[in-house]
Parts: structure tokens; sequence; C-alpha cells
């Protein structure tokens, strides 16, 4: 039976990932007098009066929403919010195994970013963080954007930060490992949707100075009249401007970052890459170039999406612990500096369990990896003045 089958069956089985049980035991009249009437007008009040006691009365300081429109699902597309449930419960799942986080899955029948907005903002009092997951771009870049300037808890759209994240603390080890410099090494991103962009940016933030980005026309260039505005305004701040298709700006490339469709990268390609090249191929379920080509082609570390290779470049080594730490300090937002900080743990995590060419990442399982990137995104809270205990 294939994973498919088994992943149908597996849900037979449960009926559904999730479920909402009660922390509190009712099993006599005193327990219901404290856990409804009349006891519970006494912390309605409280709540009241001192808003933020809500965070430690009610289940607001260990909840989060997953929302999602449904319009970019995995490698499926557009496949409707009824569709996405699976996925949503699936993150959900996730948060409570790795950082004991309660999340709830919110699939809505709407594509219009104002009615996404407006419901997120009407369903927020419930919540202590907002997570975005599988909503198209750019609509995505807008939602967020303005969700971050109107909440005054995280909104984090994970497809974005949490790819770029792990993509980031994959490259530090890379770079490590085949012993280049962040600052002089020659970084093609192949994708300049929300995970490309995404990826871009914390790159340049971390240092990357030769950085080129293509869409599925070409390298974002000042020469190109054709780009969105989103694209405009990114490629207005990249720090080094190259032109070109990808089988021109590949040339001496020290690492290709795809975050694009499958097949993207072709083996011909890869060969003019520079010497022992880094090759991050993250299109899902098929990658831009498979690992046998990538090797073939003279690729010293390759990683993936893939849970069936080494190195998978997966987001839930990030956000779980991202997380738990803007829950823990009750920040008011996830700044740079914080998913800098999950990063560099990602990266110091397994450079303390010994790098090698198939190991540059941990794996989800590690013992410690959550509680420690939880622990940096928390210093870093306090660090840039966002954190509020």
């Amino acid at each position: 039976m294939d994973i498919g089958n088994q992943s149908l069956e597996f849900h037979r089985r449960l009926g559904g990932k999730l479920r909402t049980c009660s922390k509190a035991p009712i099993k006599d009249r005193h327990a219901l007098s404290l856990a409804y009437t009349p006891g519970v007008a006494a912390v309605c009040n409280e709540v009241k009066n001192n808003p933020s006691s809500a965070y430690a009365l009610t289940l607001k300081g260990n909840s989060v929403a997953i929302v999602s429109d449904g319009t970019r699902v995995l490698g499926l597309g557009d496949i409707g919010p009824l569709a996405a449930i699976p996925v949503m419960e699936g993150k959900a799942a996730l948060l409570c195994e790795f950082a004991k986080i309660d999340a709830f899955p919110i699939c809505l029948a709407t594509k219009d970013k104002d009615e996404i907005i407006r419901t997120v903002r009407l369903i927020s009092p419930c919540f202590g963080a907002i997570l975005l997951e599988d909503i198209e771009s750019p609509k995505c870049f807008e939602v967020e954007a303005t969700l971050k300037k109107t909440l005054g808890i995280p909104v984090f759209h994970d497809d974005q930060h949490g790819t770029a994240v792990v993509v980031l603390a994959a490259l530090i080890n890379a770079l490590k490992v085949t012993g280049r410099d962040a600052k002089s090494a020659k970084v093609v991103v192949n994708g300049a949707g929300a995970a490309g962009i995404a990826i871009s940016k914390l790159l340049t933030e971390y240092g990357i100075k030769n950085l080129v980005v293509l869409d599925s026309k070409g390298a974002i260039c000042s020469a190109r009249s054709d780009l969105e505005q989103y694209k405009k305004e990114f490629g207005a701040v990249l720090p080094h401007m190259a032109c070109g298709k990808l089988s021109d700006v590949i040339k001496s490339a020290d690492v290709f970052i795809g975050a694009s469709v499958a097949g993207a990268l072709k083996q011909e390609q890869a060969k003019a890459m520079g010497e022992n090249p880094i090759i991050f191929a993250l299109s899902n379920p098929v990658p831009e170039i498979t690992h046998e080509d990538a090797k073939a082609a003279g690729c010293k570390i390759y990683a993936s999406a893939r849970s069936d290779l080494d190195n998978q470049v997966n987001n839930v080594l990030a956000f779980p612990g991202i997380f738990r730490g803007a829950l823990d300090c009750r920040a008011k937002q996830i700044t740079e500096g914080m998913k800098l900080a999950a990063a560099l743990a990602i990266a110091r995590f397994a450079q303390e369990r010994g790098l090698k060419e198939n190991y540059i990442v941990p794996a989800a399982f590690e013992e410690g990896l959550h509680k420690f990137v939880a622990q940096k995104v928390v210093e870093a809270a306090r660090k840039e003045g966002v954190a509020q205990i």
C-alpha cells in the first residue's frame, strides 16, 4: 500500500486528527459552579476590567488560529477550504506535538482578501497568535501586512517565513561545510512567489550580498517592465542586480535554491555552477532536480523537501518553536530579528551534533530542538522590545 492510501486509512480510522477536550474535570455540582455559572461571572468581570488577564484565565495565552482560504495548498493548488482542512489539522497536530500549543483550523469560504482580513480581526480575541497558511500570492502579502498593523498579536505566514527560516539555517551550515563565506557566495533563488521572496529577504537580512532572484520569466531586475508591484518593490532593495534567464545567471553560482516547480533546474545548468555547488531543490513533492541528477552534476550538498532523503528542509523545524517562544513572552509581533534568531538556533543545534554533507539541519524529532528555538526567539523578542512579559 503506497503512502497516499496509508494516509487515507489513517484518517478514516481517526475521523480527523484533532478534537477539543476539557482541561477541567467537571464531575460534581461544585466543579460545575466553578467552570460555568455562577462562578465564571467573576472571571468575566476580571477580564473586562483587566483585558491582559485573559492570557492567564482563558485559552487565549496558548491558542493559535491556523487560517487558510485553500487557494495554494501544497502542490495541489486552489482546492478550496473544505479540502484544505486535512493540512490545517496536520499543522495544528504538529503545534500540539512539538510545542504543546492548542491550534484550531479556520478554513474560510472566501477568496476575497478584505473578507479574510475582516474575519481574522473578528475572531482574534480568542487567540494569542495567527498562523496564515496556504494563501496564494500576492494576496498573502497584503493579508499578512494589514493584519500585522492592526492586531496586537503575532501574525505569521508560514509559507513565507517558516520556509525562509529553515532555508537560512540550512544554508548557514551548507556554507560552513563547503568552506564558503556568506558575503561572497553567489546565491540564485529560483521562484518569486511567497516562499521565494521571503527566503530572499531573510538571506539579505542575514548578509548574503550576491543574490539573484528569478520568476518564471527570468531574473528580477530594473530592465524588466513586466514585474508585479511586489516584485518591483523587492527588486529595488536587492543588493546585487543581474538580468537574464536561469541558464545565464546560474553560471559559476555557489548556491541554487529552488522555490519553483518540478524539473526547473536541468542537469546541464547544475554542471555550469561553481565547484562543489550547494543545491536546495525544494519543490514539493517533485523537486527542481533529483538527488541523482544533482549529484551526477557535481553537487556537494543536496537538500529537498522530501522526507525520504537526508537534509529535509521542512517548516516543522521552525514554526513550533517560533510560536512557542512568541506565546511564552507574549510578543506583540514576530520580527525579522526573531526569525533570524530561530534560523541561527536551528543551525547551531545541528552544528553541536556534528555537521556533515548529509546533515546540515536537524530532524524534527530530535529532542530539545523546538525548546531551544523557542528560547532563542524569546531572547530576540525581549532584545527588540516586542515581548510583553
